[in-house]
């Protein structure tokens, strides 16, 4: 964020931040269900879950009037969730779909075929990446670092693409390395080390994205040096 730019809990803002929190409630609810998890209240989420997301922003916001990157960060979390749950939601239709309409001849031993796992899985979870990456790109550049400006979109999105791609594989290796070659602590079973070599891997990927599109793709001042040259 520039400097000398006044940070501002505006009504795009609130209005933003409501529209990703309804969207982002249907679709836990769809992935929920895709799952046939049973969760209480679930139906209450488009109703509450919007509301948090305003409120998670405004704290971002307060935090963000001593330390302004923070407001910056907040956003960019907040359309991190989002993507991700883009990322989940059009990954889980894909599957279901594919269970529907392509194969409705024993679907159940082609669905458990290696030609599936290794075929048919990685080519929807690319989909989906590739889905949520362009949802990514729109939100984040308009929205939390605002660049208003649409000239070489192309090379732009490109940027951001690799930069995206690569916070995804430090996100994987992290991960695996964790999972695979320290012990789980605290007495964890190895689901629960999962979750936490997850969590953390997410933590730097998500660092790794912030630096990148903040001082590379949506670097405002290396755009003008470019553009007076």
């Amino acid at each position: 964020m520039n400097q000398n730019e006044t940070i501002k809990f505006s009504g795009n803002d609130i209005v933003a931040s409501l529209v990703i929190g309804e969207i982002c409630a249907w679709l836990l609810i769809a992935i929920i269900q895709s799952l046939s998890f049973k969760v209480p209240a679930l139906y209450a989420l488009p109703v509450y879950f919007p509301v948090l997301c305003v409120a998670g922003l405004y704290m971002g916001y307060l935090i963000g009037r001593i330390i302004p990157l923070i407001y910056q960060v907040a956003k960019f979390v907040l359309v991190g969730g989002f993507n991700t749950l883009v990322d989940w939601g059009v990954l889980a239709l894909l599957i279901f779909l594919s269970r529907q309409y392509l194969f409705i001849e024993a679907q159940d031993i082609i669905w458990k075929t290696a030609l599936f796992s290794i075929v048919f899985y990685s080519l929807f979870k690319a989909v989906s990446f590739v889905v949520a990456s362009v949802n990514s790109y729109f939100w984040n550049k308009f929205w939390t670092f605002k660049r208003k400006t649409t000239e070489s979109m192309g090379k732009e999105f490109l940027q951001f693409f690799t930069i995206t791609l690569i916070g995804f594989v430090i996100n994987v290796v992290i991960a695996s390395v964790i999972f695979n070659y320290i012990s789980p602590l605290g007495g964890l079973n190895f689901d629960q080390w999962a979750i936490i070599a997850a969590v953390v891997a997410t933590a730097f990927s998500m660092v790794w994205n912030f630096a990148g599109y903040k001082f590379i793709v949506f670097d405002e001042s290396s755009k003008q040096l470019t553009a007076n040259s």
